[in-house]
């Protein structure tokens, strides 16, 4: 099992930013990517980002492409994604997701999931 707890959520004005991280904990040599998913009211979970266990392979969503930063302390067994020009549209519940298989951005294959941080960004 891994265990994984966001933090670094809040609300933010349109244009700012903000730096969420992920503590993983437990069985982490199991771990081969690390993702961040969103879910807003109403609408699916959606993937946002992910990165190799080593780091040497990232992946992001087409909606926070040159925005959107992930990366990892593996000494730490943490990820972070910096968010930098959030826009309103960002808002919604950011978890972190540990997948034994595959990179992304398929959540299925996301084995390990982390109770999420809220990101509001007003306009």
């Amino acid at each position: 099992q891994v265990q994984l707890v966001e933090s670094g959520g809040g609300l933010v004005q349109a244009g700012g930013s903000l730096r969420l991280s992920c503590a993983a904990s437990g069985r982490t040599s199991s771990v081969f990517a690390t993702g961040w998913f969103r879910q807003a009211p109403g609408k699916e979970r959606e993937f946002v980002s992910s990165i190799s266990y080593g780091g040497g392979r990232q992946l992001y969503a087409d909606s926070v492409k040159g925005r959107f930063t992930i990366s990892r302390d593996t000494a730490k067994n943490a990820v972070y994604l910096q968010m930098n020009s959030l826009r309103p549209e960002d808002t919604a519940r950011y978890h972190c997701a540990a997948s034994h298989v595959a990179l992304g951005p398929n959540p299925a294959d996301f084995a390990w999931w982390g109770q999420g941080t809220q990101v509001t960004v007003s306009s």
